[in-house]
């Protein structure tokens, strides 16, 4: 599973007039990975609403106020204590904004007047005793570059040089950030040839070569993110630390639109975040993940413009995934989010127990009313739900391996008793091997109604399983789980162009540690992508279960059954690929 994290953000856009209510909000960022939420403005109601949720917070002040902000320190104090006093620090308030993409309104004054305005809130911010607490910066567009490509060649527009070597000495005095937004979409759009999109969506591409450097970039969002940093350092600005203000890809537009699609919004958003998770940073700033807020946490129906302004959510407003992007932290299993349904404890002989469960893919099956239902036998146990299909899964191979603490929820698909759901609050529960299933916990497991094995009168207590740390329990015969492989390997041949796309699936995927290929690490060496790759491609593949599609990768690995001594990291009794 997926815990919070820190360099995933998300942006709050509230032109709209169909919004949930702020605290719906704050409980569904609280299911995500998302960490902090960008506010173009100050709304007191959301700002509440995310009070002791530990999300970093980043407001606004808008465009408009930037005259008087810069004219007027006392604004400047009254905005502090009207926008930030009242909420800090429950609410976890982390950057102002002053202003949003200034250099691109084309007004000279309001770029003039900016630098002040910033001024004037931070030293507002100091005499609140906050200076070192909350920063101050402002949102450029990647029109502030004169040059990106190749990116080492990155540069500012010498007509704002002045303007910005100012701001970056405000950003580099007071530690502040240096917030852009880079859009692989944008770029696509005008260069929309097949090789392009696959660059920008993160896919197996030729990537391409900066000749300043000869570094290949495999994907447009690193060779973007560093020409700015190419540009901050050419002005002497190593230290001024890039954020990425916005960056997204619409899932739908107009039919004269080029590049919006599910698809692609779903490819870049979720290679994005695997890439992020990865922890590979950028060429020029490797090894760490630049903070990035999503663009964006819901549509804006109210925009005007193409279809596409209007179609960048990531979630709906009845609070569904538009699509998934990888971004929920419920009981991430193979790439899916489960709803548990815990039906009856069926007993063996030998004191063996059965657990019969249903299970939704809370994406996509729950969303269309889909419920598989499986036990630990292999053997189908009906409905048990109104709205179940009865798809059977076979569950007999031990795929899934977890603890779990389980709350659940009255009035869900099919309900449950105010009393059965308290009993069962803390259940845990542990799969294990084929038919061998277990349970442990406060909760006093569920009861069978009617018939268990033939589906009858089934209760239905919903549950949502978050996984939990757990102790892997010994098997009860060692010699079923294979000693000596099979081992994922990558095919011959593969290049290393898909071997890094591979390396940052694996690495981005649940559950997977991929620290002992990063420097320092016990299987660092040899440092090369081909080995770092069978690394994390052999680990996920053990992982998850060991089925065949978890040793897929687009058809670039096969499974062995020699140990693939080419591959240090690989070789037969290392116990972080090797499980007993």
């Amino acid at each position: 599973m997926q815990s919070a994290e820190s360099f995933i953000g998300v942006n709050y856009g509230q032109v709209a007039d169909n919004l949930p209510p702020p605290e719906a909000t704050a409980k569904l960022i609280q299911t995500t990975t998302i960490e902090k939420v960008r506010l173009y403005g100050a709304d007191p109601a959301m700002i509440k609403a995310l009070a002791n949720t530990g999300v970093g917070i980043v407001i606004g002040a808008a465009n408009g106020d930037i005259p008087v902000m810069a004219a007027d320190p006392n604004f400047a104090k009254s905005w502090i204590n009207s926008n930030v006093i009242p909420f800090y620090p429950a609410s976890n308030i982390v950057l102002i904004t002053v202003g949003n993409e200034v250099m691109l309104s084309g007004d000279r004054n309001l770029m003039a007047q900016l630098l002040p305005a910033m001024r004037n809130l931070q030293n507002a911010l100091e005499a609140a005793a906050l200076g070192g607490k909350i920063k101050v910066s402002t949102v450029h567009s990647m029109a502030v570059l004169r040059q990106s490509e190749p990116p080492s060649s990155g540069s500012f527009d010498p007509s704002f040089s002045d303007l910005l070597k100012g701001l970056l000495e405000f950003n580099s005095e007071t530690g502040s950030p240096f917030p852009i937004n880079p859009y692989p979409y944008f770029a696509y759009q005008s260069d929309p040839r097949p090789e392009t999109l696959a660059f920008c969506l993160f896919q197996p591409n030729s990537g391409r070569v900066d000749s300043g450097t000869n570094i290949k970039y495999m994907n447009m969002f690193d060779a973007q993110v560093d020409a700015v940093r190419a540009a901050l350092n050419s002005m002497g600005f190593k230290g001024v630390e890039i954020v990425i203000a916005e960056t997204g890809w619409p899932y739908k537009g107009d039919p004269n639109e080029v590049g919006p699609s599910v698809e692609n919004a779903k490819a870049y958003n979720g290679n994005l975040i695997a890439h992020l998770r990865s922890m590979a940073g950028t060429p020029l700033m490797p090894g760490k993940s630049v903070d990035t807020y999503l663009f964006a946490l819901y549509d804006e129906d109210l925009k005007p413009g193409p279809a596409s302004e209007r179609s960048f959510g990531l979630f709906k407003p009845d609070l569904t995934m538009t699509y998934d992007a990888g971004l929920l932290k419920t009981s991430q299993v193979n790439g899916r989010w489960l709803l548990i349904w815990v039906v009856a404890v069926v007993d063996l002989a030998g004191g063996r127990q059965i657990w019969v469960v249903m299970v939704a893919n809370l994406g996509s099956d729950l969303q269309r009313g889909g419920i598989r239902n499986l036990d630990f036998d292999g053997s189908v146990v009906g409905d048990g739900c109104d709205n179940g299909t009865g798809g059977f899964v076979n569950s007999s191979k031990p795929w899934l391996r977890f603890g779990a603490e389980v709350g659940l929820e009255s009035g869900g698909v099919c309900g449950e008793s105010r009393e059965r759901r308290e009993t069962r609050e803390k259940t845990e529960v542990g799969y294990g091997d084929e038919r061998e299933g277990s349970r442990s916990g406060s909760g006093d497991g569920p009861a069978a109604g009617g018939d268990p094995v033939r589906g009858g009168n089934l209760p239905s207590a919903v549950a949502v399983l978050r996984e939990t740390p757990s102790t892997p329990k010994t098997p009860v015969n060692p010699s079923r789980k294979p000693k000596n492989g099979p081992w994922c390997v990558p095919k011959g041949g593969v290049s290393d162009t898909q071997l890094q796309t591979n390396l940052d699936y694996a690495c981005g995927f649940a559950g997977i540690d991929c620290s002992p290929i990063q420097p320092g690490g016990a299987c660092f060496e040899p440092n090369t992508i081909a080995s770092h790759a069978a690394y994390a491609m052999n680990l996920l593949y053990q992982t998850a279960g060991r089925n065949p599609w978890n040793c897929d990768f687009s058809q670039t690995a096969t499974l062995s059954s020699n140990n693939p001594n080419a591959y240090s990291p690989l070789k037969q009794g290392s116990s972080s690929v090797n499980p007993a």
